[in-house]
């Protein structure tokens, strides 16, 4: 159970920074409900789990393929989120959408899981993260499988919380113009592509 509280206690800290993710699932819970925004970090909450799987299990053929082509996957992930930013900048709604106008579920969960999944760098933070709660190689293997489900389960509780706390916020304003909140979470996003972009290209 110590591997297990373990993994929740990092999964948590690994999410307190919002991040793009965080910003499309603010966004989306905003635009569409807590379940959009539930999809969306779920999304993100896998691609955690995934890096954690490659870390905590040794898988370093992955590690190492991940790691070789970062830049290439860098600038795959940074793209991806300033075309996001984009299309919500040139996204025109003053109302409040309905569930029904929102993307589908999947497609929630699918963007979100790909700005993740192309931070091959997290693997290396993950490693530090068991280095300083005692993982190690020799670490059992239902230990290692408590340690990520602990992760994946950290990680949603923040997400969930995030969406929840965003959804009690929108339902208590009114007539707000959603072509300004478009705009600010539009912007955000390609500053977030941008940082993401730039480091890659200058190296």
């Amino acid at each position: 159970m110590d591997h297990l509280l373990g993994g929740i206690l990092i999964g948590l800290l690994f999410g307190l920074p919002v991040g793009a993710v965080g910003t499309m699932t603010i966004q989306r819970t905003w635009n569409g409900g807590i379940r959009a925004g539930l999809f969306t970090g779920l999304g993100s909450s896998v691609a955690d789990c995934f890096h954690a799987c490659v870390g905590v299990f040794g898988l370093t053929l992955i590690s190492d393929f991940l790691l070789k082509y970062q830049v290439i996957i860098h600038i795959l992930g940074g793209s991806f989120v300033l075309f996001m930013g984009i299309r919500l900048l040139l996204k025109e709604e003053d109302t409040i959408p309905t569930e029904s106008k929102t993307i589908h579920p999947i497609q929630m969960f699918f963007s979100s899981f790909v700005v993740g999944i192309t931070n091959p760098a997290v693997i290396v933070t993950f490693l530090f993260a068991f280095s300083y709660f005692g993982i190690s190689p020799n670490t059992g293997l239902l230990r290692k499988i408590l340690l990520v489900i602990g992760i994946l389960i950290g990680t949603y509780i923040w997400w969930g919380a995030l969406s929840t706390l965003t959804n009690v916020i929108r339902k208590k304003t009114k007539n707000f113009d959603f072509r300004y909140l478009n705009r600010i979470f539009g912007t955000i996003l390609c500053l977030f592509g941008i940082a993401i972009l730039l480091p890659t290209f200058f190296q």
